[in-house]
């Protein structure tokens, strides 16, 4: 029963993996990690991302303009970039690795060892992933907070408030922490592959029959 279910927790922790990968990307890219609703034009709302700023419109739609400059932005911003693009890297990377050291693939059924290397080094980018992943989004949000509740901004002054993204950017990380953890969770396991024990088998059965051949007058 534990041989089967350790293929399956390797497949579900790559798949919640790839899942968190997919949800970091989008996150690099979403325009709406700060929004902004203006009471004097509430048909107007003003989202920033880490690449461009946005106003969405009731009756023209959406229209953006990327950053001038990159040393323009708040601190926050430019180190985001920075870390969502490491997060995206080493997901990436990780997704490889626990690719190849998956026990149902057919590839390196003899190198156990091996795979077992492949998937503690893929759950470790997932953990890296992930915490990459939760550091930008949370740095955000605080400053959000901070600025929101900054009371020498006159109370008449727009506040910028929590955007999709940075909801998208947390279940981005949970996903690649979880992932890595199932995947960390199964090299725990001791039990021999069934497919090491039959090409054990099948060895031993060859040596009985030379010995037999080398015997026989």
């Amino acid at each position: 029963m534990a041989l089967v279910y350790q293929p399956v927790m390797q497949l579900s922790g790559l798949l919640v993996s790839l899942l968190g990968w997919v949800l970091s990307c989008l996150t690099t890219y979403l325009p709406q990690w700060k929004n902004l609703n203006l009471e004097l034009n509430e048909l107007e709302i003003w989202t920033m991302g880490l690449w461009q700023a946005c106003v969405v419109q009731e009756e023209g739609g959406m229209q953006c303009k990327d950053f001038d400059s990159f040393l323009a932005l708040p601190p926050e911003l430019r180190i985001s970039r920075i870390l969502m693009f490491f997060s995206n890297g080493s997901g990436l990377f990780g997704l490889l690795l626990s690719g190849f050291g998956l026990d149902c693939l057919k590839i390196g059924e003899r190198q156990q060892e091996q795979k077992k290397r492949l998937l503690l080094f893929g759950g470790m980018l997932f953990w890296i992933s992930g915490i990459t992943a939760i550091v930008p989004v949370s740095w955000v949000a605080h400053s959000t907070v901070q600025e929101f509740w900054d009371e020498n901004i006159p109370d008449i002054v727009p506040r910028w408030d929590f955007g999709e993204a940075l909801f998208v950017g947390w279940l981005a990380g949970f996903c690649l922490i979880l992932g890595g953890s199932l995947l960390n969770c199964t090299i725990c396991s001791t039990e021999v592959h069934p497919s090491s024990v039959h090409y054990a088998v099948a060895e031993q059965q060859d040596q009985c029959q030379c010995l037999e051949t080398e015997t026989r007058p």
